[in-house]
């Protein structure tokens, strides 16, 4: 077995050991290895994914860091295609949630998710993916007013 060193906020260390102790854990290490192994469940089940999804994008930031602020502005008008529509909502003077509805590719909505989700001062964050089959015509059609689109059903 390989030992290694994490840093844990004292909050999150803290959460850990309640965690730990309520679901019957004998160490920290333990609950930690138990963590890592649902962790790469869920990323293997993925790997047999639709090609395209919808998908909504959560997560709570301190608004003060504006650097933060500014990495995740870049970021999501460098993936300006994957954003179908955003909302940021003031939680108290400090924390903002942010959600995000997101449609693209799988892999690529999942690996914008993942590079805000692991921002520095990112919390709470998560994504909820939904796959999609695009309509029988690839090329979609429009209702007679020349708008074109293609319809996105949600896979079985």
């Amino acid at each position: 077995m390989e030992r290694i060193t994490i840093s844990l906020e004292t909050e999150l260390a803290a959460i850990l050991d309640q965690l730990a102790e309520k679901n019957g854990y004998a160490s920290r290490s333990e609950a930690i290895r138990d963590l890592i192994r649902g962790w790469h469940s869920q990323e293997t089940l993925r790997q047999n994914e639709s090609e395209h999804c919808i998908a909504h994008l959560g997560y709570v930031y301190n608004h003060h860091d504006r650097t933060m602020a500014e990495r995740i502005a870049n970021l999501q008008h460098d993936h300006h295609d994957l954003t179908v529509s955003s909302m940021h909502l003031h939680l108290d003077h400090d924390n903002c949630l942010e959600v995000a509805f997101l449609r693209g590719k799988t892999k690529d909505v999942r690996q914008f998710a993942h590079r805000i989700v692991a921002q520095t001062g990112v919390r709470h964050g998560s994504v909820q993916i939904v796959p999609v089959t695009l309509e029988k015509a690839a090329k979609g059609h429009d209702h007679g007013d020349g708008v074109h689109h293609v319809h996105l059903q949600p896979a079985s």
